[in-house]
């Protein structure tokens, strides 16, 4: 396998590939470095397409000494060509990359697996998180098919649908009174104190480069082609940016040809410290205190926040936020023209799409892929307001005297 080292983002310090996240010298990140040199881009697509159906199918490209393997496999979710979300929206071609297709219904699943699949290798026998649901979630399931414990950590106020499909899996979850950036400042000091191997803190370098098989999968599912403009919802920004790191690495080697995507990002506006800074041409992301139906998106200190501003300038993209109410409206347009029902993440990048449309930033000839990073079951709340039943007699003068005609529906 290709996997060399741990590297600091800023200074460029190497490290061993043991639970480490940031640099010694300078605090920096670490992210995980390949040497590639070795690979032949023809027998690499090979074994790609004779792979599992998920994502270690990639293994070349993920932080392992040898194949990993697990009971849960992720991957080679829909991306479904949109073609009446397009014509809403006046654009050319766009296609949504359905992540709630996942075992948990969410993206979450990649980087569990991958960071699940790294705790045993490490040695760990026990999991942790902090989450703000969707971890939760695939956190407490990739434990319980690997046999192992589990620790959840969550804002106490967190949706009741993605508290129940946590405890279903038999984890100890724990509600912290605070927001998400207090429970990951606790979980920081639990990774000291305690010793487990948490997803998103000590193992965050592994995690995260489960995230960059969404490249993968979208450049496969194009044909080998790569997408003209992405639009990606920011959390941490780590999502954002691996997509990205995702496609240049498959441009590098040969995988596949043409110009890096245009990174557009999308946040929420009660809590869009990224997307406030683009707006103000600053490099650094203020913190802010979350406050919106978004919550899965609620961080207020985004730890890769930067990175994200840089993906966003350096492929002339842009980064976003929009109102609750823009998010609602964005999770019906995306269910009454795609069929698909997303949770609130999903609503802030559809929203997203749709304000790039206004603006005419996608143009007629553009392909476009819109990620969506979890199902709608999970945040029901947020669609609530609009609910509409009509209810009858069970006769027919009943019906016709309560329930209007629709207009007929355009292919």
């Amino acid at each position: 396998m290709a996997v060399t080292a741990l590297r600091c983002k800023e200074c460029g310090t190497e490290y061993p590939l043991e639970a480490l996240f940031v640099c010694d010298q300078c605090f920096g990140p670490l992210e995980v470095t390949y040497d590639h040199s070795g690979l032949d881009a023809e027998s690499v697509k090979r074994r790609i397409q004779a792979g599992s159906h998920g994502i270690w199918r990639y293994a070349d490209f993920l932080p392992f000494t040898s194949r990993p393997a697990s009971a849960i496999e992720p991957g080679l979710t829909p991306l479904v060509r949109a073609d009446r979300l397009a014509e809403q929206l006046g654009v050319g071609e766009v296609w949504v990359k359905n992540d709630a297709a996942n075992p948990t219904h969410s993206f979450k699943d990649r980087v569990v697996a991958v960071a699940l699949a790294k705790a045993l290798e490490l040695g760990f026998d026990t999991v942790a998180c902090a989450s703000t649901g969707n971890l939760a979630n695939a956190v407490a399931a990739h434990a319980a098919a690997a046999g192992i414990d589990s620790y959840v950590f969550v804002p106490a106020n967190l949706e009741e649908q993605k508290l129940l499909a946590t405890d279903v899996y038999g984890t100890t979850l724990v509600g912290v009174d605070g927001n998400y950036d207090d429970v990951n400042r606790l979980c920081t000091e639990l990774a000291a104190e305690r010793g487990w191997a948490f997803v998103n803190v000590n193992l965050r370098p592994y995690y995260a480069e489960g995230s960059k098989t969404l490249a993968y999968e979208t450049i496969e599912q194009l044909g080998w082609r790569l997408p003209d403009k992405v639009v990606a919802p920011i959390a941490s920004g780590s999502l954002f940016t691996k997509i990205g790191r995702g496609f240049d690495e498959w441009r590098e080697l040969g995988l596949v040809e043409g110009e890096v995507p245009v990174f557009h990002g999308a946040q929420a506006a009660g809590c869009g410290p990224v997307a406030a800074a683009f707006a103000d041409g600053h490099d650094v992301c203020r913190p802010v205190r979350p406050d919106t139906i978004a919550k899965s998106l609620a961080i207020g200190n985004p730890a890769d926040g930067p990175y994200a501003l840089d993906l966003a300038r350096s492929t002339g993209g842009s980064i976003d936020s929009v109102t609750d109410d823009e998010i609602r409206a964005g999770i019906r347009l995306l269910a009454e023209t795609t069929g698909i029902f997303t949770e609130t993440a999903g609503g802030v990048t559809t929203a997203t799409l749709a304000k790039l449309a206004e603006r005419g930033e996608i143009g007629s000839g553009d392909r476009v892929v819109v990620y969506i990073t979890g199902e709608g079951l999970k945040t029901l709340d947020a669609v609530r307001e609009g609910f509409a039943m009509h209810e009858i007699e069970p006769t027919l003068e009943s019906f016709a005297a309560n329930v209007p005609e629709r207009a007929a529906v355009t292919a």
